[in-house]
């Protein structure tokens, strides 16, 4: 393929991941995004889960799983080739531990039954020695009461588990994803731009050049534009000319990301599914705390949904000691991050999701995570990413589709 002008849209995991390939594919790449730099949103701001599916318990048909452990399996590999460095030193260095909350939406017996089936189809990936841990001999074992017991003392933890999936840093990721943006020529950031509406050049032409319309004017023409913004991403496919087909969940998520003064060994620990908190440990120093009741800030199905107002310092203060007090209560352990904290931010950003309700709910479609991937309109793409997880995987299979654009898409079309 000759050289193409590319506009990708979203500096966050999914576009920069895009921008570099493309980049190094000889394209030119102009990335837009709203932000003061790439990576300072939620791609930064998360808990950096490398998904194999075990989160989703309660979606029994296993299509979320299978959806996502492609993406988690190759997460190690694809970003090591990105970033030009080894991920190890980002990487949690002990298996998760989930927990059954008593008024989690699965029963303990239907959760460590679904456990076992999803470690089979890691264990049965050819790839499965690729992931951040060798998961080829993929197991997962219910703790006994004295093994449930060293993690927590609550009545409301009916069962535990420890299964093989890892986190990622993503602070850490996110500083070596400017560095690799940064080095590429033939990328052009355009920071603190607001993409409002893309179209093409001629207007009944979605097969030929586009424009993309930005708070500082219009920009192109383009070969082609990639959508790989989360928030305002639909109303940026309804200017062209994509309509949303299912339910949506615009959500504003903060967290907690602390370091501590010394070494803290507490386990990596999920409470799901309904009651939902987690604790990610990166290095004893470097912890994820987050109380997602708390953290939720703004949960809308409007198409381009506000950025809710920076939290008040005092206002602040008392959500972080609420947040310690909720994962507290369950693992207390945990007070021993807040006894050694040495700094602490309240942190966050936009997170799209194809489904809508309360985790609390079971019949709310968050439960189901299976819907996401690549839809186009001519030269025009549009990218769900799903989770933070897929999002390396799924550029690449986009690059792959746009190296071949003569070959016909399928809308909605989903690796």
């Amino acid at each position: 393929m000759k050289q193409q002008r590319i506009a990708v849209l979203g500096g966050g995991i999914m576009g920069c991941s895009t921008a570099i390939l493309l980049a190094r594919k000889g394209h030119s790449v102009t990335l837009f995004d709203a932000g003061h730099a790439p990576f300072c949103g939620a791609s930064r701001w998360n808990e950096g889960k490398i998904h194999l599916g075990f989160l989703y318990s309660a979606d029994p048909t296993l299509d979320t799983a299978r959806k996502v452990i492609p993406g988690g399996l190759m997460f190690k590999p694809l970003v090591e080739e990105l970033i030009g460095c080894r991920v190890d030193p980002a990487v949690t260095r002990d298996d998760d531990i989930f927990l059954c909350h008593r008024d989690s939406v699965v029963s303990a017996q239907a959760m460590e039954a679904y456990f076992h089936e999803v470690a089979q189809l890691v264990a049965g990936n050819p790839r499965a020695g690729r992931y951040l841990a060798d998961v080829s001999r993929c197991r997962v074992e219910r703790l006994n009461g004295q093994q449930l017991g060293a993690i927590t003392d609550s009545a409301a933890i009916v069962a535990g588990f420890r299964t093989p999936e890892r986190s990622v840093s993503t602070n850490w990721l996110a500083d070596r994803f400017v560095d690799a943006m940064a080095a590429e020529r033939h990328i052009e950031p355009r920071m603190r731009t607001r993409v409002i509406a893309v179209a093409p050049v001629a207007a009944a032409d979605h097969d030929g050049p586009w424009h993309v319309e930005t708070d500082a004017g219009v920009t192109g023409p383009f070969d082609w534009v990639v959508n790989a913004l989360w928030q305002g991403r639909m109303a940026i496919d309804i200017s062209a000319g994509i309509t949303p087909v299912s339910d949506w969940s615009n959500r504003y998520r903060m967290a907690l990301f602390v370091r501590t003064t010394r070494p803290v060994n507490v386990p990596s620990t999920v409470i799901a599914t309904g009651p939902f908190g987690d604790i990610k440990n990166y290095d004893n120093r470097d912890f994820y705390l987050s109380w997602y009741p708390l953290g939720l800030r703004v949960d809308s199905a409007a198409v381009e949904p506000s950025t809710p107002a920076p939290v008040e310092p005092g206002a602040e203060s008392l959500l972080i000691a609420a947040m310690f007090e909720q994962l507290e209560a369950l693992l207390p352990e945990t007070r021993r991050i807040r006894e050694h904290i040495e700094r602490v931010s309240l942190a966050g950003g936009w997170v799209y999701a194809a489904g809508q309700g309360v985790l609390s709910d079971p019949a709310s479609t968050l439960h189901r995570r299976s819907d996401f991937g690549i839809s186009r309109s001519g030269r025009y793409v549009s990218v769900d990413t799903g989770k933070y997880s897929t999002a390396p995987w799924l550029a690449q299979r986009l690059v792959e589709e746009l190296m071949t654009a003569s070959r016909p898409w399928r809308e909605c079309d989903a690796p």
